[in-house]
């Protein structure tokens, strides 16, 4: 039987890149995306790489009613999840410091990548429970990096980040047969930094590879902040 992954925000990014070489060691890949357009163009360049594409989850992380249709469809249509990968999020603006953040802003960052987020894994922990199923997160440091620092970002990222240390913790304690970890890809040329590319920074199927390496790797992380390619701090 083939272990199934759900990854959010996979019609593009870092997502694609983690779905692609997920599929490629033999997962079986459920698209979580809010376009149908741009889902159904991401499973046609999967599928064509000879992955296999269940298909695609319409998610929208800023509605709690679409996820609870999305968890639902999930749990009817892919009872053997065994994987979510929670990816999808938005940048907030990143073009003013954090004095001049709107308040706006940072309530839908955090709805976004923090509540979003929280929402789908809490629905689709039963699931995953019945499965012995793992949930990772893709995120930053929750420490302050002086080179990037969007306000709203760093702050939905922190959430996230003490999400899973307390599942984590939770998890142990009520000995479900579960397990929490994020990651940090590091530096990525995508297209939520404006396609940014600068010494240090590496594309999406550098570390869409190295996460399905880490995923494929057969140790337990629970509750682990793991760091694909650390930040380099400058002289």
């Amino acid at each position: 039987m083939k272990k199934t992954v759900l990854v959010t925000g996979a019609n593009k990014g870092i997502g694609f890149g983690i779905a692609k070489h997920l599929g490629l060691n033999g997962w079986n890949v459920i698209i979580g995306a809010r376009n149908q357009e741009r889902a159904e163009k991401a499973i046609s360049e999967l599928s064509s790489s000879g992955i296999c594409v269940s298909g695609w989850i319409n998610i929208e992380l800023s509605n709690l009613e679409s996820i609870g249709q999305a968890a639902r469809e999930v749990n009817d249509k892919f009872p053997d999840l065994s994987l979510l990968v929670n990816n999808a999020g938005i940048p907030g603006d990143m073009s003013v410091d954090g004095l001049h953040t709107e308040i706006c802003d940072i309530k839908q960052t955090i709805e976004v990548n923090f509540i979003g987020t929280f929402a789908l894994t809490k629905a689709l922990i039963p699931l995953l429970t019945r499965n012995t199923g793992r949930i990772v997160n893709v995120t930053v440091p929750s420490e302050i990096s002086p080179y990037w620092h969007p306000l709203g970002y760093v702050a939905s990222k922190a959430a996230q980040n003490a999400m899973m240390g307390v599942m984590a913790m939770e998890f142990q304690q009520q000995e479900k047969p579960l397990e929490i970890f994020s990651v940090h890809p590091g530096p990525t040329t995508t297209d939520l930094n404006g396609n940014m590319c600068l010494p240090g920074f590496h594309d999406i199927d550098t570390v869409g590879q190295k996460m399905a390496e880490l995923i494929n790797d057969g140790k337990t992380h629970q509750g682990e902040f793991i760091e694909l390619y650390p930040i380099v701090k400058e002289d």
